[in-house]
């Protein structure tokens, strides 16, 4: 059989509609497991999509650790003694931790979310205000919309300048006002502003973080009186290096530093991006994989629906297959037309529900951006290797959906079939 001549096609596609209320609804079944499996799929992208946002724009290789309180007694110390990190504990971690690629200590006044007085003129507005180091900005992003961020030599020299979110340029600010150069004042401190930033993150998220002010950490020290004391680390681990590899080397040699029992839970506290990464991209790949498994359930039920179809038929065009083999079809033209018949009808139904599939998700992230949602569902998509593999897995499925139809054919003997 020659299937690059028309001839043949055209046979196939009278074979097809010769019934084409029988042929749409075991077609449906197919297209329907497609539609499905790139459905899910395309939903849990969009889930981790959102959840990404959420966690903000923190790099994936940073962590965050601060001291707390001990749980067990060691070297003489009592438990329950409070943990407190300094200045010594950052040139430590530098000089042994092998696994970092930069150390940020950093302070903020009024503790977690603690709000402090801020003014300019008759201006007043309660912001975050933090010490920081420059390299902090490479493990909490942001992006510099005017000025400058804090640079090694308002390390050095204790410079008393600030940069300033979004949000508190609003509060503090009027519209047309000149903010790079102006002064503000933090707890009676004046501070020069030399940037304005905006965050990287969305809604809320991104409002809170653009109302805060960022501050040299030596200076943040100096001014408000806070020694060589490091309210929290804030780590820049290598990008070749597991999470939880860093972390657990930190902690060992803090421990050591601070005499805290090697085995103590509670000595000190942290918070790993990179381990959230690692453990988000688990859980949603493990959530893709049982979306594809239930999706590809759906699609083998329309297979076997193909496949209880074509039996059909092969029943109802005996006499045709009679004719063929009398004038001289083999066995292995008889295989081929069944095969590719079956495959036909799988591969079309299948087609017809990717698209549907593709362009469900496009309208739907299409209505997400207009609405200007920012929920924790955002950019459902599916990837080219996902619709890839839909789209390998049905055709095989459909191969094997066209075997037990092709033997069946086989089985007609050509002196019977033409007395039916």
């Amino acid at each position: 059989m020659r299937w690059w001549e028309r001839d043949p096609w055209l046979e196939l596609a009278q074979v097809l509609l010769r019934n084409p209320f029988r042929t749409l609804l075991s077609s449906l079944g197919v297209g329907w497991g497609l539609f499905m499996i790139l459905i899910t799929v395309g939903a849990s992208n969009g889930l981790e999509e959102g959840v990404k946002a959420d966690m903000g724009n923190r790099v994936k290789n940073s962590a965050f650790l601060w001291g707390e309180s001990t749980s067990l007694p060691y070297k003489g110390y009592a438990r329950g003694r409070g943990i407190e990190l300094t200045t010594m504990d950052v040139a430590f971690l530098e000089e042994n931790a092998t696994t970092l690629e930069a150390v940020a200590p950093r302070n903020q006044l009024g503790g977690w979310r603690g709000g402090n007085n801020v003014t300019h003129g008759l201006k007043t507005a309660a912001c975050g205000v933090y010490g920081d180091m420059p390299v902090y900005k490479d493990i909490d992003p942001i992006v510099i919309m005017e000025g400058r961020y804090i640079n090694e030599r308002d390390l050095e020299d204790r410079r008393k300048v600030a940069v300033i979110g979004k949000r508190a340029r609003q509060l503090l600010f009027d519209r047309e006002e000149q903010v790079l150069g102006s002064h503000i004042q933090i707890q009676g401190v004046t501070f020069t502003v030399v940037g304005v930033y905006r965050s990287q993150q969305t809604g809320e998220d991104a409002e809170e973080s653009e109302n805060s002010i960022f501050t040299p950490y030596t200076t943040f020290n100096h001014a408000f009186h806070m020694g060589d004391r490091v309210g929290w680390l804030s780590l820049l681990i290598r990008e070749e290096v597991p999470g939880d590899t860093a972390v657990a080397e930190v902690l060992r040699l803090l421990k050591a530093q601070k005499s805290v029992h090697p085995d103590d839970p509670r000595g000190f506290g942290h918070w790993s991006m990179a381990e959230m990464h690692e453990e988000m991209t688990t859980v949603f790949s493990a959530f893709r994989w049982v979306s594809f498994v239930f999706g590809g359930l759906a699609l083998l039920a329309g297979v076997i629906g193909i496949m209880n179809i074509m039996l059909i038929t092969i029943k109802e065009r005996t006499r045709e297959l009679g004719v063929r083999r009398a004038l001289g079809a083999t066995p292995a033209n008889i295989v081929v037309q069944i095969m590719v018949e079956t495959l036909t009808l799988t591969v079309l139904a299948g087609l017809v529900g990717g698209i549907l599939g593709v362009a469900t998700l496009e309208a739907l992230d299409t209505f997400l951006v207009a609405s200007e949602e920012n929920g924790i569902f955002r950019n459902p998509h599916v990837t080219l290797d996902v619709l890839l593999t839909a789209l390998g897995t049905m055709t095989v499925l459909g191969a094997f959906a066209g075997v037990l139809p092709a033997l069946r054919a086989l089985r007609v003997e050509p002196v019977e079939a033409l007395r039916t």
